[in-house]
Order: structure tokens, then C-alpha cells, then sequence
């Protein structure tokens, strides 16, 4: 029996990457929903199982056109508060009018039902979406973890690896884990989610757990440089900074976003759960830290995450 699955944000990388996962499976129907089609290679958007419906995430016929039909809607999104939130809404409403049982949100992150609201404010909205969906009772809303995006974990902007330098800069002891997935591995997972009917809940993969040592040593196995280590102080004083950042400026985000990352990324707060969800499809093979540095440049470490979903 063939799955209906809906992709909103499909034009996304991350999206681009599950539908690349779902075309794999043999009974599947997809339906994208987008501002602007021609964003997607043609070789995707003219697929016959492939219906595209363009519109704005706040058109509501549109959401309720894209949803019909669907047996379960896989979120995309990436944006401000308004479509992080709002937007979610009034798709999660447009799947419930058009009876659709279940809804992945746009998470994809940490572990961020062990925060409170405020604390990492990124995550607030993915806190918003959770406990509206628990107000639904014909949808049952789903949540991939995943800790941090691989690629984001070694690029330029997040602060930890200079390419350049070959330096991994730290807070704290250094002996701390990092929990850490690839884009492929992490929409590996969620095609797999969206094509089984019992997939429900907050569910936990990973690619890989290492402490800033352990990814030291295995760089200079695999590229057979020694990386400098780069002490910046105490995870205290990281969320001293990271607060103060924030203070002087919170509508400018990506100043203090990326400390927020390392920081509830380190200090144990929303680590995934020991037992991870990995077993449950088996037919995924997780990249580890090791395998994504044998399978990339060293010197283009830091720009891997620019290419994500473009199939370069």
C-alpha cells in the first residue's frame, strides 16, 4: 500500500535531501509545498510521483490543497519565530481539517524538551510546536533529535574548527560530548520515519558522540595533522558571554546563537537519550565524526555545510 507523504519547505536542503531518501522506497507518493517550484531541479519537481502545490505558508487554502491526501506531513521549515511557530500552526491545522495522522515538525536539534522557554531562545518555537500538537487529537506529532548538524558543527560561523589554522577551540574541560549527526544521515532517518505508520512521538538518532580530544585525535588519524587545541575557559564563563551578547542585542541572532549551540551542545542539558532510536531502521548506516572527515577535505572542512542538499 503506497504512503502519501507531505514535504513542506520542500525547496530546502534538508528537505531536498529526504525526498532523496523517500524516491529510494518503491511505494511512495510525495506531495511538496513551496513558494516557488522552480527552486527544485527539474529531474525532481516532473517525477510523476512528485505534485508540487505553491504558496505562502500563511495561505490556508493552499496548506489544506498540499495536506489533502497526505498520510503523514514532514515540517521543513527554516525561518523566523512567525513561520517557526505560526506558520507550523496553521499547517498543523490545515493537516487536521484534511485528516492527516500524523505531523514531524521542524526540529532536528538537541534535545530541547530539557529546556525551559528562554533558555536556548531557538528553541522556543520547537517548545511552542510540541504543546500545540499535544492540544490535537486526531494528529500525533512526531519529533526527531538529532544534537547538532555535523556539517554546522564543523563550519566557519558555529566556532569550533579553523580550517585554516587547524585549530578545535573549546569551553570547559574538552572531555565533554558532542553529540553530532549529518544532514544525509539525519534525513536518512526521517524518510524512514515518515513511512512507518507507528512512528510516533520524540524519537532519537545519532551519527556520532565524541568529546573535543576524541575528534582531535581521530583528524590527525585521518588527515594526519595534529589540530591545536584551543581552551576559551569555562562553560560558566561561555554562558556569561553568550547572555551578554544576547542582552545587548536579541534581535540579532546569529551574534549569539552559535554560543548557545555550544553551549547546551557541552553542558549536558539535552543530551539525546543513552538508548537511542538508531535500531528502529536499521536499513540507515550513521556517518560518525571519523567517516565524515575520511569522506572530506581538510581544507574545506569548514564549508561543507554551503553544499548540503545541492549534490555537489
Amino acid at each position: 500500500m503506497a504512503i502519501t507523504v507531505g514535504i513542506a519547505g520542500i525547496t530546502g536542503k534538508f528537505a531536498r535531501l529526504v525526498v532523496n531518501h523517500l524516491l529510494k522506497e518503491t511505494e511512495v507518493q510525495i506531495r511538496g509545498f513551496c513558494r516557488n517550484a522552480n527552486k527544485l531541479p527539474e529531474e525532481t519537481r516532473t517525477r510523476p510521483n512528485i505534485t508540487i502545490i505553491e504558496g505562502e505558508a500563511t495561505d490556508v487554502d493552499k496548506l489544506r490543497q498540499f495536506a489533502q491526501g497526505c498520510d503523514v506531513v514532514v515540517c521543513c521549515y527554516m525561518g523566523d519565530d512567525n513561520l517557526m511557530i505560526d506558520g507550523q500552526k496553521l499547517l498543523i491545522d490545515a493537516c487536521e481539517v484534511e485528516n492527516v495522522v500524523r505531523y514531524v515538525a521542524s526540529d532536528y536539534s538537541l534535545d530541547f524538551t530539557k529546556l525551559e522557554y528562554g533558555r536556548h531562545p531557538t528553541k522556543d518555537p520547537s517548545k511552542h510546536i510540541k504543546e500545540y500538537l499535544e492540544t490535537k487529537k486526531t494528529i500525533k506529532g512526531v519529533h526527531i533529535l538529532i544534537g547538532a548538524f555535523m556539517e554546522t558543527f564543523w563550519s566557519s560561523y558555529f566556532g569550533v574548527f579553523d580550517a585554516k589554522e587547524c585549530t578545535l577551540s573549546f569551553y570547559g574541560s574538552g572531555h565533554e560530548v558532542w553529540e553530532s549527526t549529518t544532514y544525509d544521515t539525519a534525513a536518512h532517518y526521517t524518510a524512514a520515519v515518515a513511512m512507518d505508520p507507528g512512528a510516533t512521538g520524540v524519537l532519537h538518532f545519532l551519527g556520532d558522540r565524541k568529546s573535543i580530544h576524541q575528534i582531535a585525535d581521530e583528524l590527525e588519524q585521518v588527515y594526519g595533522k595534529r589540530p591545536r587545541l584551543e581552551h576559551r575557559g569555562s562553560l560558566e564563563e561561555l554562558y556569561t558571554t553568550m547572555q551578554a551578547i544576547a542582552r545587548k542585542d536579541p534581535a540579532n541572532v546569529y551574534a549569539y546563537m552559535a554560543l548557545f549551540y555550544q553551549y547546551y551542545c557541552t553542558n549536558g542539558q539535552t543530551y539525546l537519550k543513552q538508548e537511542l532510536d538508531n535500531p528502529r531502521y536499521p536499513q540507515v548506516s550513521p556517518v560518525t565524526f571519523k567517516a565524515f572527515m575520511q569522506s572530506h577535505n581538510l581544507e574545506t572542512l569548514n564549508e561543507e555545510y554551503q553544499t548540503v542538499g545541492t549534490g555537489v
